[in-house]
């Protein structure tokens, strides 16, 4: 995992971000332990709140749940809530280029063709 300090985005939702796209991915399954705050914030070289206010952001989402003396786990639902939070971050990204897109006045045909352009790419 890696953290752009320089990024428009907070530093504990690129954490949270990371740890819900492994979870989607599996990486992490449900009832299995995920690194704990104090290994994450000396791996990553953040603040342990920051690390902290990650997990409680995921707490909120029901996609972590905190075992008193355990440590952090993915909860049972975890992975259906993780692919449905990182549906609906790509959803907002797609709106946001389009909009960005449609702005300048680009042909909604142009738009397509830069996704597809994309797609390509990353295949």
């Amino acid at each position: 995992m890696s953290i752009n300090p320089n990024s428009p985005v907070p530093v504990y939702l690129q954490i949270a971000d990371h740890i819900r796209g492994a979870v989607a991915a599996g990486v992490y399954r449900p009832g299995e332990a995920i690194p704990s705050v104090r290994v994450l914030a000396l791996d990553l070289t953040v603040n342990p709140n920051t690390v902290q206010r990650a997990f409680e952001e995921l707490e909120r989402e029901a996609l972590i749940e905190v075992r008193k003396g355990l440590g952090m786990f993915v909860a049972k639902n975890g992975v259906s809530t993780a692919v449905t939070q990182s549906e609906q971050a790509m959803q907002g990204a797609f709106v946001q280029a389009i909009r960005g897109g449609r702005a300048a006045r680009i042909p909604a045909k142009r738009i397509r063709a830069a996704f597809d352009a994309a797609w390509r790419n990353i295949e």
